[in-house]
């Protein structure tokens, strides 16, 4: 059986508040809000293994992912609470003008359900998690492109990121 455990309704609206400015700063694209909203920065794409680290490695996620989708932008579907965390479930919406893990632009665009857990020590957030399918994403980018085009996407989307852009350097 699993204990519950709440969490006082000042902390709960304390980081309610602070995952939804976070969400409108991401749209906005003002990523030096977003980053403040950390005291160090972390984020961890778990479909691909990616971990960004600190405020230059968060940023530097933030110039790739917005090169490839400038007009990335989320809808939220609901927001969770648990004793260390808030749990978001969101539609990431974008068009693919820019490349991708090795894969140039398709023009194309996408709406992925996702989730992604913001963990908090206390009032301190410490990590954003995030979890998603990517075939969701990558079935959306590569419509309409030839075959051989649709497996070099794949092979990029199952390699590092860091060896995707040495790659292509």
């Amino acid at each position: 059986m699993m204990d519950t455990v709440s969490i006082s309704a000042e902390l709960r609206a304390h980081r309610e508040r602070l995952v939804l400015d976070h969400f409108a700063d991401e749209i906005k694209q003002d990523f030096d809000a977003v980053l403040a909203t950390f005291p160090h920065p972390h984020y961890e794409i778990i479909p691909n293994g990616d971990v960004y680290d600190g405020n230059d490695g968060v940023r530097a996620y933030y110039t790739q992912s917005r090169k490839a989708f400038p007009d990335q932008r989320s809808e939220i579907i609901k927001l969770r609470h648990t004793e260390d965390a808030v749990i978001v479930e969101f539609w990431l919406l974008g068009t693919h003008r820019g490349v991708l893990r090795g894969l140039p632009p398709t023009g194309s665009s996408f709406r992925c359900r996702m989730i992604a857990l913001f963990l908090f020590d206390g009032e301190t957030l410490i990590c954003e998690r995030i979890y998603f399918d990517s075939m969701t994403m990558m079935r959306q980018l590569l419509a309409g492109l030839p075959a051989p085009a649709q497996l070099q996407a794949l092979s990029g989307m199952l390699g590092k990121a860091e060896a995707q852009s040495a790659a292509t350097a």
